[in-house]
């Protein structure tokens, strides 16, 4: 078996190429995907070559961990039905390439218990689930508190302020620099950090990525304040240890979503709760992914990519 996918042979070279496939066993179901999302944080690391070392990295890459498409087989041991929709976070099903995470091929082959049913109609928007799930985990259980504060409104700052305000909580405020993302807030103010004067936050979620800005949200929590990193960050995290000390401040990292962050995330978007379509600003045939990935990488009005296997 064989398939298209995008395959990164190294920093900076990405293309359609044609992969080898393992075939499936009895527990694993085939999924002709219809659309799979560009991630603008781990993908870009890749893309860039900034990936610190990781389980599974090397080149060439099938990248990706967003897509969603159709069973066109299942084992007899899966569960599932041809004709299902499904979104799958990824696969390590290829001969000949690496397939840390592994979602950005027109055909997959996955164990059935790693993907999850989604709506049809969900369409391209179903390729999003996992962004929303990382977002829901990061807020959501026992011991965490939702954001008073939100730096980033890219698609992770974003989710994180609309599963906020649907969870009822008062809104967050959202930092954003870039003009071109401050707008899009529906039910939460989106400002510029130069024109905050608060100094009392109890929860701040960083989106950015940044790791520079760490001492600048030290000074923005009150005493006893949490600092939730929810970015991937590839410099060393560190902050000066005397305004920390005298906030008591506390530090948190948001890791991957969970099995029960993508079931409550999928019931969010299927009762119409939580809103993922409007997330999505660009889409591209796959056959035209260099161009698409570097428009998600370096264009700022690019907030989501999807990557169409429709035509492939």
């Amino acid at each position: 078996m064989e398939t298209n996918a995008v395959i990164l042979s190294a920093p900076g070279k990405l293309g359609i190429d044609s992969v080898g496939i393992v075939p499936p066993a009895a527990a694993d179901i085939v999924v002709s995907v219809t659309h799979s999302g560009i991630s603008t944080g781990t993908e870009k690391l890749f893309w860039s070559g900034d990936m610190p070392p990781f389980p599974g990295m090397g080149y060439p890459l099938v990248p990706g961990y967003e897509a969603a498409g159709e069973v066109v087989e299942a084992g007899a041991d899966s569960g599932y039905r041809v004709g299902e929709h499904v979104f799958v976070p990824g696969a390590s099903c290829y001969d000949g390439a690496h397939g840390l995470f592994g979602a950005a091929a027109q055909t997959l082959v996955t164990p059935a218990s790693r993907v999850t049913r989604i709506d049809r109609g969900l369409g391209a928007a179903g390729a999003l689930l996992a962004l929303a799930a990382t977002a829901r985990h990061a807020m959501a259980g026992p011991g965490k508190a939702v954001p008073d504060l939100i730096i980033g409104h890219g698609v992770l700052g974003r989710l994180l302020a609309r599963l906020t305000v649907a969870s009822g909580a008062p809104a967050p405020t959202v930092w954003e620099i870039d003009p071109q993302r401050q707008h899009g807030a529906r039910g939460y103010d989106v400002i510029h950090p130069d024109t905050d004067e608060r100094r009392d936050y109890t929860s701040i979620y960083d989106a950015s990525g940044r790791a520079d800005l760490l001492n600048d949200m030290v000074g923005r929590i009150a005493k006893g304040g949490e600092i939730v990193l929810a970015g991937f960050y590839t410099q060393a995290i560190q902050f000066a240890f005397p305004p920390a000390f005298m906030k008591e401040a506390r530090f948190r990292i948001a890791a991957e979503w969970q099995a029960d962050d993508m079931t409550a995330t999928r019931a969010l978007v299927e009762s119409g709760t939580l809103r993922l379509d409007d997330l999505i600003t660009h889409t591209s045939k796959a056959r035209d992914a260099a161009t698409a990935y570097e428009t998600a990488f370096t264009d700022p009005a690019c907030l989501k990519m999807i990557l169409d296997w429709s035509a492939t």
